[in-house]
């Protein structure tokens, strides 16, 4: 077996490889497994650990990690791995791969190629759901998309109070999520940009205050603000582009192209400008002069909400 591990989803691609190498250990022992960070090996290493017998095992499993990184080893990858005797197994862990290149089309074809993508916001409460069935519990999808809007789009996080929830109480409710999980201050300064645009300013306010009240400082949120902006500002550039064409391109998870397309399409262009130069404003004066800023930001988010 030669497989590739493929894509930007670290969660679901070490679960995966996790899986695969547990089970090959248990059926050939632990002297069966080889690793091999391919960032620091040179290729003569790389061509050893695949070409030569196993020792004091009959099967081993060698794990490349990107190897794509090893010039040499992309350009003679065909050869070298028509050169592996049947008594040992190849995982390639790739995961970013350019696939413009022949290097990522041999591996497409001629490997088993497994791709591991970002999750959206619905991929992600299916995954939640899916999670929570599988370990005799149950969430609705709509409590799934809201554990995911406020625990953060890290599925070792969510992996990890899913897992507390359950423990609590086999069937989530929203209840429970909202006394067992901790909001994180990205999402909550999205819900607050998305209360403002909605003309709520009360709730907007009561959102900042709550971060403060958290200890999350003036700097921190406008970094948080200008984070959001400048998503909004990609959204707002991209003409007719899918979110996942979008996210592609920006490097930025699709989740969050899709949770805030709703803001984007709310704001002209010059509006979102105006936004980013008066945030800027409010920074440089932080830094420069002794203004209130915590009096600066909440006069910013009154303004949003107009």
């Amino acid at each position: 077996m030669i497989a590739t591990l493929n894509g930007e989803n670290s969660y679901n691609l070490q679960q995966e490889l996790h899986k695969i190498t547990t089970k090959f250990m248990q059926e050939h022992g632990d002297l069966a497994l080889e690793r091999i960070d391919c960032e620091e090996a040179d290729y003569q290493q790389i061509q050893a650990a695949l070409t030569s017998l196993p020792f004091l095992v009959s099967k081993k499993l060698v794990v490349l990690r990107r190897p794509s990184t090893n010039k040499q080893f992309t350009e003679q990858v065909e050869q070298l791995l028509s050169d592996i005797p049947e008594s040992t197994d190849v995982i390639l862990i790739e995961p970013k791969l350019d696939k413009r290149l022949a290097y990522y089309k041999y591996l497409k074809k001629q490997t088993d190629y497994r791709e591991y993508p970002e999750l959206d916001l619905n991929g992600m409460a299916q995954w939640i759901v899916a999670q929570a069935k599988a370990k005799d519990g149950a969430i609705s999808t709509s409590d799934a998309r809201y554990l995911a809007e406020r625990v953060g789009i890290n599925q070792q996080l969510l992996s990890n109070d899913l897992e507390k929830l359950l423990l609590y109480n086999p069937k989530i409710s929203r209840q429970n999520i909202d006394l067992l999980t901790d909001e994180m201050p990205q999402s909550t300064i999205f819900q607050l940009l998305e209360s403002a645009f909605a003309g709520n300013s009360k709730r907007a306010i009561e959102l900042y205050q709550e971060q403060r009240a958290m200890k999350v400082e003036p700097i921190q949120i406008i970094a948080m603000l200008a984070w959001q902006l400048n998503v909004l500002a990609i959204i707002k550039t991209a003409g007719n582009k899918s979110a996942q064409e979008i996210a592609k391109e920006a490097k930025i998870n699709p989740y969050v192209v899709t949770k805030s397309q709703g803001i984007a399409r709310k704001l002209s262009l010059s509006e979102l400008k105006t936004l980013i130069k008066d945030l800027l404003e409010i920074d440089t004066a932080s830094k420069r002069t002794s203004i209130d800023t915590d009096e600066a930001l909440q006069h910013y988010i009154l303004k949003l909400a107009q």
